[in-house]
């Protein structure tokens, strides 16, 4: 089930409904990451003006600056999880809207998010998220175990807040969280299938669609086993 659900959750994420929505998608996730850069190196700045080695060493000062200011690329990679949550939050109900349409034609379609509920879904991903991927960042410098933590918490928070955000335009959150808790090895291989596109340089940013469109595919998966046997074949038909 879920090497389909990944399939077409690429298919899609590629194809021409939701390339308008990939652009844009792009274009904010970019956006945050350069935003983020740039005010990190801003506060590094204004920490070496007001150091007396920057003041007694201008030359060495812009030496320091430029090789920190290119380390900082580093922490910006743990970072994407935590911006691809806000730009998943902002685009979800459009391109979840899309999937549904296309790939569950004979199903209800969802109800988009209030935006309240939405921003906060947002949010707090991106503060778990954030949290989780600054303890990660702190083991940089021990091989093989910072990529297996990294992989690891984001495997469980990917699922967790993306599986959650599709169920919710279907289901209360309470029974979104249940339901999850309910199939939760799916729900963690469906997230390690994300934690693994976001250690690929460059598709990483294809995270927050390819998400959405994946997690609505596990929702009406998993949902359909539920239905009664009558009703499913129903629909297939």
């Amino acid at each position: 089930m879920l090497l389909q659900a990944a399939a077409a959750a690429l298919r899609q994420t590629l194809s021409p409904p939701l390339r308008a929505i990939l652009w844009k998608s792009l274009a904010l996730t970019v956006a945050l990451l350069a935003l983020s850069w740039f005010a990190l190196t801003r506060l590094l700045s204004a920490y070496l003006q007001g150091h007396p080695f920057g003041a007694d060493h201008p030359i060495l000062e812009g030496f320091a600056y430029f090789l920190v200011g290119a380390g900082l690329l580093a922490p910006l990679f743990f970072m994407l999880p935590a911006v691809s949550a806000l730009v998943a939050g902002y685009f979800l109900d459009d391109a979840a809207a899309i999937v549904e349409r296309t790939d569950f034609p004979r199903d209800p379609p969802g109800q988009p998010l209030p935006l309240g509920r939405a921003v906060l879904y947002g949010l707090r991903f991106a503060v778990l998220s954030l949290l989780v991927n600054m303890a990660a960042l702190l083991l940089v410098f021990v091989p093989v175990v910072n990529v297996v933590a990294f992989f690891s918490a984001n495997s469980y928070l990917l699922g967790r807040e993306y599986f959650e955000m599709a169920a919710a335009r279907f289901r209360p959150a309470p029974e979104a969280a249940r339901m999850r808790v309910e199939n939760r090895l799916t729900v963690l291989a469906a997230g390690a299938v994300m934690a693994a596109l976001v250690l690929v340089p460059v598709l990483n940013l294809l995270t927050p669609l390819f998400g959405v469109a994946l997690m609505v595919h596990v929702h009406k998966r998993l949902a359909a086993r539920s239905l009664p046997a009558a009703e499913r074949l129903g629909r297939i038909r």
